[in-house]
């Protein structure tokens, strides 16, 4: 539809006029084209003419309406595709009137493998290897707690196929009993495969009688005087009992479904999920979606779970603290996803009630511990704009450094702070690339850095609209260092970021640093003074963070197998080739015809690979 001179309603009444009572989904626009909000409608031509009205808006809706220059719409066939349709446009394009998720990581699962001697493991993202799943739960602590448990009860490996395949005496996780060793065949297929039967079943939620049955057999153990046995089959239910003693709450009457509460206050919302699968808690995580302060529960929570499944599969049952708006159409959404029916409960009592309660008095806990912190944030961050002449308080600062050994594995690293503390999604690690450096040029490292993140910047977001413009760069060094990142941003016509230098100052001494800043003489902070120590601790992350991809760097470097940088030698022919000759550096020495010789290389692959290494040398 066309653009007009109009803004605000008198404009959206002239959309009205062409819309008809199909469900779809609009779109608000501003005078520069950014969208503003995304909204879906049953009846597309009675929701946008609610806009339409002169008065009768709360402040937020009135504001986003008198920004409104250009609408958008989209129809659907159904409702339900409209819902669908509407978030996922608010995921990709993260308007900023619309209540928002901005916390979607994937969730850790236990994975029992396709194997004739299965192996049990956490694992996070697409279920794309064979196997059993199990989960979601809560955080990588409590998969790796479940785990160590059921190790100590069902003695299963945790080793990778290539290491079982290739031992020839049992690890140490035999000699301190948390493995039978089937690797070296100190259990049998079938006494093996009934130890993963018990766990899966444990992990289905037949926790009891896996208890009675180890009871018998520890009593019968200890009848025949094997009194290491029963020790041992005494330890495997301690270790489980342990398990379900950590978990807390084990609902009877609930195996499956996520309770979801949400608490309001000040504007803020924290929405506490606890996981219940297999009538066992696997772990509650608390989220902070972005609200309007007019936003009621109905709404934020139809959002947060409409946003919370795109990605990953929900259970039988979500058990809600608030009633959701569009409950029919989010229910729909839901069992479509999953392919069976889910259900949407708001309990009045009973065990679902106490469950929800839990949850709810947790969110409230959460965001009441978030607020304080943010408030002493925000205090910190005024700060640091007293300390360093900043017109307002930094919304983001980067922090930079670089690690290497005498110039090798050298690269820089990016560490993100805000007003909610670090901003670990934002974190960027660089490899240095510069041919022409001298080993150890941290001047060179530092302009390279800079140049690549700024130059990405400008390309990516010349009109500074996504928030990744920081307002302050904290530079690791001292004078030096700033005026070679000064050079940089001139270059570049970046002029209005301000910088500082950290340097350590006497005898590098931890609370005498010294700040540099260009045209200002040299200065310090009092040593007590709080700001000081939140420099530090800005400044010691991005140096845990930077050595900690240069040491992942250097470790990849020295497992480094020269045959993976071949075009054509994947897997299967890397394993045949060091079969065949014992190491990477005999594959290189190796003439043609050995080469033809392997099993699985053509004529053309063994001359691509002996072409490799002599055109090298």
């Amino acid at each position: 539809m066309g653009m007009t001179e109009k803004t605000g309603h008198q404009l959206i009444q002239d959309y009205v006029r062409q819309l008809d009572h199909s469900p779809g989904v609009y779109r608000m626009l501003d005078a520069q084209a950014r969208v503003l909000y995304v909204g879906k409608a049953r009846n597309l031509k009675a929701r946008v003419s609610n806009y339409a009205r002169p008065h009768g808006h709360s402040g937020r809706i009135a504001r986003m309406i008198s920004e409104t220059a250009q609408m958008m719409f989209l129809t659907t066939k159904t409702e339900t595709e409209a819902l669908l349709l509407e978030q996922n446009l608010i995921k990709q394009l993260k308007p900023r009137y619309n209540v928002l998720l901005r916390d979607d990581k994937s969730f850790p699962n236990i994975l029992v493998t396709d194997h004739d001697f299965p192996q049990i493991k956490k694992h996070r993202g697409a279920k794309s290897e064979k196997g059993t799943y199990y989960g979601p739960f809560a955080s990588a602590g409590a998969v790796n707690y479940t785990l160590a448990q059921l190790q100590r009860v069902f003695l299963l490996r945790n080793c990778s196929d290539s290491m079982f395949d290739t031992r020839t005496r049992p690890c140490l996780q035999y000699q301190i009993k948390r493995c039978t060793a089937p690797c070296v065949g100190r259990i049998s297929k079938s006494d093996y495969a009934e130890a993963v039967r018990d766990a899966q079943r444990f992990l289905s939620g037949k926790s009891t009688q896996i208890q009675e049955t180890l009871a018998k057999q520890m009593a019968a153990a200890s009848d025949a005087m094997e009194f290491e046995k029963a020790a041992s089959l005494r330890d495997r239910i301690r270790a489980m009992t342990q398990v379900q003693t950590a978990q807390g709450i084990n609902p009877r009457t609930v195996p499956e479904a996520d309770i979801i509460a949400l608490h309001i206050e000040g504007g803020q919302a924290c929405v506490q999920v606890f996981f219940i699968r297999a009538n066992q808690n696997w772990g509650n995580r608390d989220f902070y979606p972005r609200i309007a302060p007019d936003n009621s529960h109905a709404e934020v929570l139809e959002a947060f779970v409409s946003q919370f499944y795109d990605t990953k599969e929900p259970p039988k049952q979500l058990i809600l603290s608030h009633d959701i708006e569009n409950a029919d159409l989010v229910q729909d959404l839901l069992s479509d996803r999953a392919g069976r029916k889910v259900d949407l409960v708001i309990p009045q009592r009973g065990e679902k009630l106490e469950l929800v309660s839990g949850a709810l008095r947790n969110a409230k806990e959460s965001l009441g511990r978030r607020m304080s912190e943010s408030a002493t944030q925000a205090k910190l961050l005024r700060g640091v704009a007293d300390a360093f002449d900043l017109d307002q308080p930094p919304e983001r600062i980067e922090i930079y450094d670089n690690s290497h050994i005498q110039g090798a594995h050298a690269v820089g690293a990016m560490v993100v702070a805000g007003p909610d503390g670090f901003m670990k999604n934002q974190y960027r690690k660089f490899n240095i690339q510069g041919t022409d450096l001298t080993p150890g040029d941290d001047f060179g490292m530092m302009k390279e850095v800079l140049r690549r993140r700024f130059e990405r910047l400008l390309k990516e977001d010349p009109q500074r609209q996504s928030g990744s413009w920081p307002d302050l760069l904290l530079i690791d060094g001292g004078a030096g260092q700033v005026s070679a990142v000064r050079e940089i941003m001139d270059d570049l016509g970046v002029q209005d970021v301000a910088m500082v230098g950290v340097a350590k100052g006497i005898d590098r001494d931890h609370g005498k640093e010294e700040f540099h800043v260009i045209g200002k003489p040299v200065f310090a902070l009092q040593r007590n003074d709080p700001v000081l120590y939140y420099i530090q601790r800005l400044r010691d992350e991005a140096h845990r963070f930077a050595i900690g991809t240069h040491r992942a760097k250097r470790s990849k470097a020295l497992v480094a197998n020269p045959l993976d940088e071949i075009d054509g030698v994947g897997a299967a022919r890397k394993k045949a080739l060091l079969a065949h000759f014992g190491s990477a550096k005999a594959v290189s020495r190796a003439n043609l015809s050995d080469l033809k010789a392997v099993d699985g290389v053509s004529d053309a692959l063994a001359e691509k690979i002996y072409d490799f290494f002599h055109d090298k040398g």
